[in-house]
């Protein structure tokens, strides 16, 4: 599964910085002689896929209640609990449970490389990685708030959302966590908008 992934990397790297036209297609022509332009291809498709499917899902849990250490859509969920069970449900990948876990956990990215299903990360408890949400595209995030508060969808450009940016990361589909190095964390805690 990593070896599409690289190739498809490899292959957008060599496209991006090559000068001369023909380094491009040397790097086309021996990926078609071994099989794997095909392969990548399918690859990119895949990815772009399971980001919409991830977002589809995140936005099905519009409307459900904050709670402290929630990681359910029957009970509620924090931050790091909603953001856990959608990455769980869709693309069977367990997360950390709590907010900086999961940023330590995950492929640091800049904030103008987000795509849909990427994270997001908020300083809203006077310390790094205190909140997370998933981002959806258009400078906007969903996330669960705060007690009292429901999943909703957020835009990053709000005053208080952009001065608490923390950062965002991108999430290595081709690497399962262990789930017993997570289990039975505690919950995370609130953002205060």
């Amino acid at each position: 599964m990593r070896l599409p992934v690289l190739l498809a990397a490899l292959l957008l790297a060599a496209s991006v910085h090559a000068e001369p036209a023909s380094a491009g297609d040397d790097m086309e022509r021996l990926l078609a002689e071994k099989g794997l332009l095909g392969k990548i291809s399918q690859a990119g498709q895949n990815v772009g896929h399971k980001a919409s499917e991830l977002v589809v899902a995140a936005m099905g849990a519009l409307g459900v209640p904050y709670r402290r250490g929630g990681n359910t859509y029957e009970s509620g969920f924090d931050c790091s609990g909603f953001v856990r069970a959608v990455y769980e449900q869709t693309l069977g990948l367990l997360l950390p449970r709590r907010a900086e876990q999961q940023a330590a956990a995950t492929q640091k990215i800049d904030r103008s490389e987000l795509q849909p299903g990427d994270l997001v990360f908020f300083n809203t408890m006077r310390r790094t990685f205190s909140h997370v949400g998933i981002y959806v595209g258009d400078h906007k995030f969903i996330h669960s708030p705060k007690p009292g508060a429901e999943v909703r969808v957020e835009d990053m450009r709000v005053a208080y959302w952009s001065r608490r940016f923390d950062g965002a990361r991108r999430v290595d589909q081709t690497a399962a966590l262990q789930p017993e190095r997570f289990s039975g964390l505690a919950g995370d805690a609130t953002a205060r908008p």
